[in-house]
């Protein structure tokens, strides 16, 4: 009998430890209604030959509608080709489980700036706001993303997931298959 307890105590303690915790960059409540943001955290990064490119999510709820938040950073020593995001821009999602999940644009056309550091790198940030729509974003608390396809205007462009990388630019860890299923909860009214 006192296995049996052991057992149970040491994998609750283990799931209780396993859960990534809420860390809320904004949380809002005024006369207009309730925002709340989580914390940036990087979803893909690749670099080669001088090239790097970092995107970044982080969830929003803004009045009960849940949205992700993205920003790309494109870097180089040569002219970074600009990226646009237009009223029919778009990223689906494809999970582990087979289901594709997609996310519409609600922002204004957007190609994003083009920023000079003191190194002479060109960097292009464009970021955008993505809604899901009421019911299509369960599956994303249950099932890994493996893949991301974003619909800028004028072209897509495909991004695998890992299921983890220690990042060149920060040297943190991440985890981009599991984002969602560690982060939603965070903003669920």
């Amino acid at each position: 009998m006192k296995n049996l307890f052991f057992t149970l105590f040491l994998f609750t303690s283990l799931v209780a430890l396993a859960q990534k915790p809420c860390e809320i960059d904004t949380n809002v409540t005024d006369s207009l209604g309730t925002y709340k943001l989580t914390k940036q955290h990087m979803i893909f990064e690749r670099s080669f030959a001088g090239n790097s490119t970092n995107i970044f999510f982080a969830l929003s709820s803004n009045n009960g509608v849940l949205g992700l938040e993205t920003q790309q950073l494109s870097s180089s020593f040569d002219f970074v080709k600009a990226v646009c995001f237009d009223k029919n821009s778009k990223i689906y999602l494809q999970l582990n489980n087979g289901k594709i999940i997609t996310l519409l644009y609600v922002g204004n056309d957007t190609c994003g700036s083009l920023i000079r550091n003191d190194a002479n790198k060109n960097t292009r940030v464009i970021s955008g706001l993505f809604v899901f729509s009421k019911d299509n974003y369960e599956d994303l608390k249950i099932s890994p993303v493996t893949f991301m396809r974003v619909k800028f205007a004028g072209e897509t462009i495909d991004y695998p997931f890992k299921t983890e990388f220690v990042s060149e630019m920060d040297k943190k860890k991440y985890e981009p298959e599991n984002y969602f299923i560690n982060y939603l909860k965070c903003i669920e009214d």
